[in-house]
């Protein structure tokens, strides 16, 4: 597997998805990663290519990095989060190198070590997108969810910058609603 250095877009989804796998995220939800089989379809539906089954090992290595990856994003100190993103480049991969595709430019990468585990090619994948976005987009980007009822974190990598829930789309729409229930009990001639 290859990751391209400028693609860290990517990696920020990924990082995003995986850190709001655990428990704590959505207590009555538990952790979403709750078997091998889970961390199986999180690999395919991120598309980080890994050839085996994963184990129970595999598991507990992923939470670990699900774990650091967490503290990551909630760290105050972008010097600390470019130092630790960089040990987990190191740890799943090996490069940078130039990768062509035919009809196309060229394009750094990193490439995962031939022995990597699914931990370590979600290190990489991870850590090239926090650190593209700490290049790119800056520090401010790492975010917790404005939802009251979320404990989640996001890599906002919106244009605008102005992303304020993990998953618009379940956070974003529950506020969506409680505001617009709370405004038609406020005033019950609106409808």
């Amino acid at each position: 597997m290859q990751v391209a250095l400028d693609d860290y877009v990517r990696g920020a989804v990924v990082v995003t998805d995986l850190v709001n796998t655990a428990p704590e995220v959505w207590p009555h939800k538990g952790d979403l990663l709750d078997a091998p089989a889970a961390l199986g379809r999180f690999l395919a539906e991120h598309r980080v290519r890994y050839p085996e089954e994963p184990t129970a090992g595999d598991l507990d290595a992923v939470r670990e990095l699900r774990g650091a990856l967490r503290e990551l994003l909630e760290s105050d100190d972008a010097a600390h989060v470019a130092e630790r993103a960089a040990e987990l480049v190191a740890r799943g991969g090996v490069g940078p190198a130039l990768s062509h595709v035919v009809g196309e430019r060229w394009d750094w990468c990193v490439r995962s070590r031939p022995d990597a585990r699914p931990a370590d090619l979600l290190a990489l994948v991870t850590a090239i997108g926090l650190l593209g976005t700490l290049r790119t987009l800056g520090h401010t980007r790492f975010r917790e969810c404005a939802s009251p009822t979320c404990a989640g974190l996001f890599v906002d990598t919106s244009r605008a910058g102005r992303r304020r829930y993990c998953e618009p789309a379940v956070c974003g729409n529950r506020i969506n609603v409680a505001n617009h229930r709370a405004r038609r009990r406020a005033d019950p001639g609106t409808d």
